[in-house]
């Protein structure tokens, strides 16, 4: 709660538009908590910010929490990931998460996409976002702006 108090006032004082803020959390943290959770993604994304529940699909429970989360997105945990482009079980795993994630009008995004294959399939399926070392490798944020990339 001090947490959120905290960051509430630092909107307000420096005059951050929530829009420009999204907040991943863990769908283990999100049941351990579950009130406290609902209650802390309400009242962000009140002010503009948006979910993201990361590690989708790695609890017992996934799909009755994502009906009961006020999220904007599921991230698809990355165990499932690692296999789209050889396991068809996580392929059709990762499309039935997308599929759900769409009928509720939910982005999907996609973590630990590390080869061209994988990154195939996932167009195929219709994930809407992509994390990975096959797109970039983590590095500084001061290297990132020297080469004019965008973070958008």
């Amino acid at each position: 709660p001090a947490f959120l108090d905290f960051l509430l006032a630092a909107f307000e004082r420096h005059q951050v538009p929530g829009s420009l803020v999204s907040f991943e959390i863990t769908e283990t943290v999100a049941i351990a908590s579950f009130a406290q959770a609902v209650n802390f993604i309400e009242r962000l994304a009140a002010i503009g910010c948006r979910f993201l529940l990361d590690d989708f699909g790695s609890g017992l429970s996934s799909f009755d929490y994502l009906r009961k989360l006020p999220v904007s997105a599921v991230k698809i945990d990355g165990s499932f990931i690692e296999h789209v482009a050889s396991d068809p079980v996580c392929r059709a795993m990762v499309d039935a998460i997308r599929r759900v994630s769409t009928q509720m009008k939910l982005e999907t995004v996609a973590e630990r996409v590390e080869s061209e294959a994988d990154l195939q399939v996932l167009r195929e399926l219709g994930v809407d976002y992509v994390q990975g070392y096959v797109l970039h490798r983590p590095e500084p944020l001061a290297g990132l702006w020297r080469t004019g990339a965008h973070l958008n």
